[in-house]
């Protein structure tokens, strides 16, 4: 059984703008009460809380030690009860209470992140999943509608997307590789006899011949930060997106492998809504966000 409040948050208010506005008169000209029916109520949630809050010192009332710290737990639940109630108004108007966005890791994260930060002021209360997939796992995420939106790579069988640019993959390893040793380019042979790290599909039904050319050796990894971290211990070669390497192949900690059939293969990568009839508000306001994202 819940517990009865001995406050309201009407009282909470009361005390802020009291201390706020450096008064009782300045409170009630705010809040269009009388100054009398302020200060019963402050005396009132003094005696309910069982210490002082306010110390009146000449014309103007100042906080206690103990005033200080419940005022300033009081701010937190007030503005609680305020992000709830817009919440409500919100869901009335048909605002989603919560967004799932299924993202490749092909897509660089600093350009996400400020999309999302441009979204947060705009949410307005609602709550973002963010699922990171891998080929296959994406194109089940948007073919089962079970994320609002999603950027991937090349796109799922009927069904269309917005074109937001194209990373370039390349084939890297560390320095004392053999493979990085070579002077001559590569042949495709030649690679498939070495190991060669690739990146967990996260599908049901994974396409198992997909990003790796013919390997005969392969090591499945979780992310390309488990794989870059591997490589720097010199063991295997990877095709990562040039922009996750470029500051290590700067700092000569990683190489660029010479292939003869070609160092770079593009991925486009597209934004998709799986179900554009079922984009609400909210999500609008994301996918808004997300078409700023140039590569």
């Amino acid at each position: 059984m819940a517990r009865k409040h001995r406050t309201t948050l009407e009282q909470w208010r009361v005390l802020q703008a009291v201390v706020d506005l450096g008064g009782y008169v300045q409170a009630a000209e705010s809040l269009h009460r009388s100054p009398s029916s302020l200060n019963h109520a402050i005396a009132k949630l003094q005696q309910q809380m069982g210490v002082p809050l306010l110390e009146v010192r000449g014309r103007k009332a100042e906080l206690t030690r103990a005033g200080e710290v419940l005022l300033r737990r009081s701010r937190q639940l007030t503005d609680d009860a305020y992000q709830l109630e817009t919440l409500a108004d919100n869901l009335g108007l048909g605002w989603e209470p919560e967004l799932k966005l299924a993202i490749e890791p092909l897509l660089a994260r600093p350009l996400l992140y400020r999309a999302l930060q441009r979204f947060y002021p705009l949410s307005r209360g609602s709550r973002l999943v963010v699922k990171e997939t891998v080929i296959t796992g994406t194109h089940e995420a948007i073919s089962e509608g079970s994320v609002d939106i999603a950027i991937c790579g090349p796109l799922p069988k009927g069904f269309l997307g917005e074109p937001i640019g194209v990373v370039d993959m390349i084939p890297v390893a560390h320095p004392e590789h053999p493979l990085a040793q070579r002077d001559k380019p590569l042949s495709s042979d030649e690679l498939s006899r070495e190991l060669q790290l690739v990146i967990r599909d996260s599908g049901r039904n994974p396409v198992e011949n997909q990003g790796w050319l013919r390997a005969e050796q392969r090591w499945t990894l979780e992310s390309f930060e488990a794989a870059i971290e591997l490589l720097l211990t010199g063991t295997g070669f990877c095709w990562l997106p040039r922009h996750r390497v470029e500051p290590l192949l700067r700092r000569a900690v990683l190489r660029q492998l010479l292939i003869r059939e070609g160092n770079l293969r593009r991925v486009p990568l597209h934004l998709v809504v799986p179900r554009p009839d079922q984009l609400g508000p909210c999500g609008q306001v994301l996918l808004h966000e997300l078409q700023q994202i140039k590569l």
